[in-house]
């Protein structure tokens, strides 16, 4: 097993996507999708995008190869695999024998903005798969990869959208998935990291007797203001 060494991902991983969130707004930078849900594993994801593309058409040229092998190949402990396959076509994107490849290499995880194979593999494996929706069907004559390390389109056209570069930050919790620049990086972990010391000091006055309405009426509604 693989350890984490980017500093950026731990301190990531330190921090619940709300929060992160939060920090987004306040910097008015987008990246915030929801509706992927999370399939397997236990708590947050973080690491640096490691991207696949999917659809249907034509493999790239040279030797055949199954889709998502070389996106784990490249990956390690400091990656998540984001996954684009929005084609309409009701195909898996990510399955079982890749899920446990990936916990092999020790990757951090998958975001797959398309349908999911083997969820029960995923689930036996405790592996984190957060995914947009489910199927049995094979990618198989329906979906081919595209092309790996290039820029993906995650999120609901009508909001959310994000276009994902290789390298970019990626969270993912039970509430979003957050994908942060990394020319951004270090502001957005700066102004969640304050958001959370806030957050954790307004709690305590919370447990200690102070009253909800006092504790929450000024701090809470100006934070992304300060």
């Amino acid at each position: 097993m693989t350890t984490m060494t980017d500093p950026e991902v731990q301190r990531l991983r330190r921090l619940d996507a709300c929060a992160v969130s939060d920090a987004m707004d306040k910097l008015q930078l987008p990246g915030v999708v929801t509706g992927l849900t999370q399939r397997s594993g236990g708590g947050r994801i973080a690491g640096r995008a490691v991207t696949m593309k999917v659809g249907p058409g034509q493999p790239p040229p040279g030797p055949a190869k199954h889709l998502g092998c070389t996106a784990i190949e490249q990956s390690d402990a400091d990656n998540v695999i984001v996954v684009e396959q929005r084609s309409g076509l009701e195909a898996g994107c990510w399955g079982g024998l890749l899920t446990l490849g990936a916990k092999v290499r020790g990757v951090a995880g998958v975001v797959a903005d398309g349908p999911l194979r083997d969820v029960d593999e995923a689930i036996a494996y405790e592996f984190p798969v957060f995914s947009r929706s489910l199927t049995s069907r094979t990618a198989r004559g329906r979906v081919v990869e595209l092309g790996v390390q290039v820029p993906v389109t995650i999120g609901a056209a009508q909001g959310g959208e994000v276009v994902v570069q290789p390298g970019d930050y990626v969270l993912a919790d039970r509430s979003a998935v957050i994908f942060i620049a990394a020319a951004d990086i270090q502001r957005v972990l700066e102004a969640a990291e304050t958001i959370v010391a806030k957050e954790a000091a307004m709690a305590k006055a919370i447990l200690t007797g102070t009253p909800i309405g006092q504790v929450m009426g000024g701090n809470y509604e100006h934070m992304l203001n300060t």
